[in-house]
């Protein structure tokens, strides 16, 4: 299937958040002449049908758009600490170099954000179906574990941009082995070979 042009991917996102979120019914006059909105109803995205405007097919395709976008901007905003204007000008240009599934990394590296900078929310994607139900049966916090029990590190769950540079400049990353060998009076860990000790505010970040 051929990908989807930076435009198409614009207009679907338009149509989501007027149409899901805010429940209104997009005036598409303007868009009527655009070659990527006629494509979009050519190849099943957009229906002109009794004013639906998305198809199943549009809807699930916008909502990874609009997905990819914001997690994105939290990227920019909560990493590389770009504010303003730019976070919403760079997002968009990042979102669409995003392999689609790659999106699902960077929300567990983010500890699987509920809204963008701009408070707006992230359409929740496989990754944070699948962060609630281990949560609920044996994710625990790294500080959680008992000495020598070894893991694999499941997500980084922080706001605080201080701490989240701090665990990653460790090397700290949801997929690694992690093994805990003290608690007291540092939690020390490792990881591979390299071995870190840091306080309980950090350790209670780390799940496991």
């Amino acid at each position: 299937m051929e990908e989807l042009t930076h435009d198409a991917e614009e207009i679907l996102e338009t149509l989501w958040i007027e149409i899901i979120e805010k429940n209104k019914i997009p005036d598409v006059t303007i868009m009527r002449n655009n070659e990527s909105f006629n494509k979009l109803i050519s190849e099943g995205y957009i229906s002109m049908e009794k004013g639906r405007f998305l198809t199943d097919k549009g809807v699930e395709e916008a909502r990874l758009c609009v997905r990819r976008h914001r997690l994105a901007e939290r990227l920019l905003y909560d990493v590389l600490q770009i504010k303003g204007r730019e976070v919403h000008e760079t997002g968009c240009k990042l979102e669409h170099i995003l392999h689609k599934g790659l999106e699902d990394h960077i929300c567990i590296l983010l500890g699987h954000p509920k809204t963008c900078p701009h408070g707006s929310q992230i359409p929740e994607g496989e990754c944070c179906r699948k962060k609630k139900h281990e949560t609920s049966s044996f994710v625990l916090p790294l500080s959680k574990l008992k000495t020598k029990q070894n893991g694999k590190i499941a997500y980084l769950n922080t706001e605080n941009n201080d701490i989240l540079k701090k665990i990653m400049n460790m090397g700290i990353l949801p997929g690694l082995s992690i093994i805990l060998m003290q608690k007291f009076p540092a939690i020390v860990f490792k990881i591979g070979e390299s071995q870190f000790a840091i306080d309980s505010e950090i350790a209670d970040k780390i799940y496991v």
